[in-house]
């Protein structure tokens, strides 16, 4: 082949594009012709310069860019409150559980209960608060488990409160008796808050890794 075709073909090759001549052809043809394997040398040495020229310049803006932040961004501060916001509501609910269980234990030691009803009656009411008592607490230290706390303890808070209610229009149950029972529905209505919670983080993560995938 002629000069001009082979220097065109390293030229080509050099650019990564088809040389459109057999390599071993191009290749014997650089190894017998001292001046294209020069002109060659001198093509791929022009090329380097240009692919590893220096980039230009650019001001270091680290200085202005973190001066323009602000000092604590939206999204730390509002992590930030509800972090406070849940300690505040688990340390809630731990002392509804405590108080809960400190009300059934005259009743487990003595067996006296109100209403003057029997022993064993007292002992399972007794039994009872401080099994609930320690539902609230387990849901305070560990909140994930709210959500399957939350059919049982709902369920008992609104049936009780509905036959106080009718007990009270009744007659057959002494209102100090009846406000006893708030410690029960506050310690629901702070579970039931802690799974709500919960499930508002657990959505929105939900949706974010679906849409990953």
């Amino acid at each position: 082949m002629q000069c001009p075709a082979i220097r065109e073909a390293v030229s080509a090759r050099l650019d990564g594009e088809s040389p459109g001549v057999p390599a071993a052809e191009l290749d014997a043809h650089l190894a017998g012709c001292a001046g294209c394997a020069a002109w060659a040398a001198d093509a791929a040495a022009v090329t380097r310069r240009a692919r590893l020229a220096p980039a230009p310049p650019v001001p270091d803006l680290t200085a202005a860019v973190l001066t323009a932040l602000p000092r604590r961004l939206p999204g730390a501060a509002v992590a930030a409150r509800a972090r406070l916001a849940t300690s505040a509501l688990r340390l809630a609910l731990l002392a509804v559980g405590v108080a809960q269980a400190l009300t059934a234990w005259p009743t487990l030691v003595t067996g006296a209960a109100a209403m003057s009803a029997p022993v064993h009656m007292a002992h399972e009411t007794g039994a009872w608060n401080l099994a609930v008592g320690a539902a609230f607490a387990a849901v305070a230290v560990a909140p994930r488990l709210a959500t399957g706390a939350l059919p049982f303890l709902g369920t008992f808070a609104v049936l009780l409160t509905f036959l106080t209610a009718r007990d009270l229009a009744a007659g057959h149950v002494h209102a100090d008796r009846a406000v006893a029972h708030v410690l029960l529905l506050v310690g629901a209505t702070l579970v039931a808050t802690v799974a709500w919670r919960g499930r508002r983080r657990t959505v929105p993560a939900m949706r974010s890794e679906r849409a990953v995938a």
